[in-house]
């Protein structure tokens, strides 16, 4: 897959908003389902499809997931090999959070035993920041992700892993420690949200 085909799949730069707070008038793409392919894990009423570990406080806000106090994650019901997720995350500035995908145990997730496509502006060590997959592949570009709507397509298809950061290509990296596995959504620090969780096979 070129560059130019991943900037067509890419999801457009949402609204930002310079408020501390979510901003609901945000473009809303719960019906961006494109094709019958696309299956919708969140679509903002339940978490039916996934399970959760550790104790963060998640609830269903509006149309969205979110949590702001404890640790933990929400964990896929299924495992998945070669896939394309996309989803809709809002963070504060301090917030710590990560998208974790083909993990070998859902009930210890870890930067060892997944990839993880992090979510941290403020990481102490800045090579595995937002947009970055730790230990593994440092993000070509520095993108803020604090106070707003941002967008992350994941493309995992064999060995090959690409990360799209509102509409940046982040990561395009070849790993095969991991094939298969659920992922997770993370809370770690901070205020972290989700919405429009969406996978497909590929």
């Amino acid at each position: 897959m070129t560059k130019g085909q991943l900037n067509i799949l890419a999801l457009p730069v949402l609204a930002l908003s310079a408020c501390s707070a979510p901003n609901d008038s945000a473009q809303d793409t719960s019906a961006a389902a494109t094709s019958d392919e696309w299956v919708s894990l969140f679509d903002g009423s339940d978490l039916g499809h996934f399970n959760v570990v550790g104790d963060a406080n998640w609830r269903i806000t509006n149309d969205y997931v979110e949590a702001d106090s404890g640790n933990g994650f929400l964990v896929s019901d299924l495992d998945y090999d070669n896939f394309e997720l996309r989803l809709e995350f809002w963070v504060d500035v301090p917030a710590n959070s990560g998208v974790f995908i083909r993990c070998q145990n859902p009930e210890e997730i870890g930067a060892d035993s997944c990839y993880e496509v992090n979510i941290y502006d403020t990481r102490p060590n800045q090579d595995y920041r937002t947009g970055g997959i730790v230990n593994v592949a440092i993000p070509t570009s520095v993108i803020n992700t604090g106070g707003r709507w941002n967008s992350y397509e994941i493309i995992a298809d064999g060995s090959h892993l690409l990360v799209t950061l509102n509409g940046t290509l982040t990561v395009d990296v070849e790993d095969d420690a991991m094939s298969s596995g659920p992922f997770a959504l993370q809370y770690g620090a901070g205020k972290v949200i989700f919405r429009n969780v969406q996978v497909r096979s590929r």
